[in-house]
């Protein structure tokens, strides 16, 4: 039985409501909408489609270091300077996951308690859930529905898992490399990676032994890799507990943004990390067609017991899956053209 035009209108009908909430700055419908993005709810595409033509006014700035570096701290300090200049800002924090609830273990009731009574500040825990690469399978939408919100800057911070963790470089617009002296090895935690997706770098703790050392490193390496003509990376050193250098951070990240401008890269920036949503996003849907509606847990199992024991070839069958599934064959409809 096909649902009434007035069943079908009411969640939509919600759906704007819920929208329009949060573009006036309610604060409960704005974390209404981040948790049906995250727990991929029903409606989820409906909510991102419509927060979608609210997003790209935001400058976004990507915070990614090991554990320990201070990255927490250093934007709390970034949101009280974008504060003082008016800027309506939002954070999303993506923070390891506790094994017993599935949640953030370091939630936004303890993080940055100074600003709960600002609400021009909106701030976001994320759970990875699992999810390598420093980020939450779901930052990406999460951060556009608060960017739709009207948040014209966005602090992005990663969970902090090491030299692999590059993924923010697809989310941010200007990507800060958080560093500290004392960790060991300093050459070792600018490789792998890190050093060719800063925009900035930054010496937290400056005040610590070893700071002169790792701008050295960091300055010796660039020379190795060379620039041309490009953007070089600048050393930024601060003191997050104190907030010293935190201005010069705030001044060189803007400096950054408009290079990036001038120069057609944030435009290009963009549209790469785009392509790679594209595609991440036609891979999830349809993994999902295929899993929940051509083909069920019991027949996915059978194939993999198949797979398994050898008399299954997994490449064969992969390919003909998923030929099922787009019907190659058929006279469907063609990609819908962008003229």
């Amino acid at each position: 039985m096909l649902p009434s035009t007035s069943d079908s209108a009411a969640p939509a009908q919600k759906i704007e409501n819920l929208v329009e909430r949060l573009r006036a700055g309610d604060s409960r419908a704005l974390a209404r909408a981040i948790s049906l993005v995250e727990n991929d709810s029903s409606g989820v595409a409906e909510v991102l489609s419509a927060c979608f033509p609210y997003t790209g006014n935001s400058l976004r700035i990507g915070l990614t270091g090991a554990p320990g570096s201070g990255k927490s701290t250093l934007v709390d300090q970034l949101a009280k300077h974008y504060r003082a200049q008016q800027h309506p800002v939002g954070i999303v924090a993506v923070d390891p996951t506790s094994p017993f609830t599935g949640g953030a273990i370091l939630g936004d009731r303890i993080r940055m308690q100074s600003h709960h009574a600002d609400p021009g500040l909106y701030i976001r825990s994320m759970a990875t859930r699992g999810f390598l690469g420093g980020l939450a399978s779901t930052t990406a939408d999460v951060a556009s529905v608060v960017e739709a919100s009207g948040k014209t800057r966005l602090l992005i911070e990663t969970v902090g898992v090491g030299q692999d963790e590059v993924d923010i470089v697809r989310l941010a617009d200007v990507t800060v490399v958080v560093l500290v002296p004392g960790l060991g090895d300093d050459v070792q935690s600018i490789k792998a990676g890190i050093l060719e997706i800063a925009d900035i770098f930054v010496v937290n703790k400056s005040d610590r032994e070893g700071a002169d050392r790792v701008e050295r490193e960091i300055r010796t390496m660039q020379s190795l890799g060379g620039h041309g003509e490009g953007w070089v990376p600048p050393v930024v050193r601060t003191i997050a507990s104190t907030g010293e250098g935190t201005g010069t951070l705030v001044e060189t990240i803007d400096r950054c943004a408009e290079w990036l401008r001038q120069h057609g890269e944030l435009e290009k920036r963009r549209a790469d990390a785009w392509r790679e949503r594209l595609l991440e996003m036609i891979r999830r849907r349809l993994t999902h067609e295929l899993v929940h509606h051509r083909m069920g847990s019991s027949e996915l199992q059978t194939y993999a017991r198949a797979v398994a024991e050898g008399g299954q070839d997994p490449y064969v069958l992969v390919e003909r899956l998923v030929r099922g599934l787009l019907d190659l064959h058929s006279d469907g409809p063609s990609i819908p053209s962008c003229n």
